[in-house]
């Protein structure tokens, strides 16, 4: 970090000002009905009008507040610029959830310095949940200072999880499931993974993982998770990436992690 980069504290206000508009215009948008519905990499990976609107929205809100700076979302990719921070951005996380009128989708926007997530929020637009980071200085649930759960035996955690769009993919996380479900609490399924995290980082479940995410879909929550006191890793010792992403307490990350290991959970397709 540069003398003329902002402290993480700026950056996180700029984030939430950011993210409670952008938060604001998907709600609205979702009362006056969702449109423009399209398909990505499969038929069931949606994407709305109101995902790529809001992108844009928080693209150019950035641009004011931040010239210079660079932007990677998950509808238009990323942007040139010649700043140090860079925004990571996904505008609707759960659009499942949005399309069906679930309240379990988020705003998520994060800022990195030199590669480094450094500052976090994500916004549940359907209730105004908020929680936020910053490196070093904690994760809140507004003024809730957050210290994830204290369970301790990998049998008693409740632990989240989620599920690609391929249908290979999904068939070799069934596999993973059906093995992990009777060495665990029970398994819940939510459908937006930066809510997931949040939750994982305020105790709401044990803990969380997933195959397959984007930098956008855990930037902002891996952080939030991570100040909360929860570990936030791949598996066998490798860091948290699109093959495997766990966030739990540090007295059951290496038992979960060592059964999905085990279990084969960052293999198959």
């Amino acid at each position: 970090m540069t003398d003329t980069t902002p402290a993480p504290a700026e950056l996180l206000a700029i984030a939430v000002t950011v993210a409670r508009e952008a938060a604001d215009t998907a709600r609205a948008m979702r009362a006056d009905g969702v449109s423009g519905v399209a398909t990505k990499s499969t038929d069931t990976d949606v994407v709305t009008a109101a995902d790529r609107a809001v992108e844009r929205q928080v693209i150019a809100a950035l641009g004011a507040l931040r010239p210079g700076d660079t932007v990677l979302g998950e509808e238009y990719g990323g942007s040139d610029g010649p700043g140090a921070v860079r925004w990571v951005v996904d505008p609707i996380d759960g659009t499942v959830n949005y399309l069906y009128g679930l309240p379990q989708y988020a705003v998520s926007l994060a800022a990195e310095v030199d590669g480094v997530v450094v500052a976090g929020v994500v916004r549940n637009a359907a209730t105004g949940d908020e929680w936020t980071a910053t490196l070093g200085g904690g994760a809140f649930r507004g003024r809730r200072r957050l210290g994830g759960s204290a369970q301790t035996e990998l049998g008693q955690a409740l632990v989240a999880t989620g599920f690609g769009y391929d249908a290979k993919r999904r068939a070799h996380q069934a596999e993973v499931l059906t093995r992990l479900i009777t060495r665990v609490r029970d398994i819940r399924r939510f459908g937006a993974a930066a809510i997931d995290l949040c939750l994982a980082a305020e105790g709401s479940v044990d803990a969380y993982f997933e195959k397959g995410l984007n930098p956008w879909d855990h930037a902002a929550g891996g952080l939030i998770a991570a100040e909360a006191g929860l570990l936030v890793g791949g598996l066998t010792g490798q860091p948290a990436g699109p093959d495997m992403l766990v966030a739990a307490p540090p007295a059951i990350f290496g038992p979960l992690s060592g059964l999905l290991a085990e279990f084969d959970a960052a293999g198959g397709p």
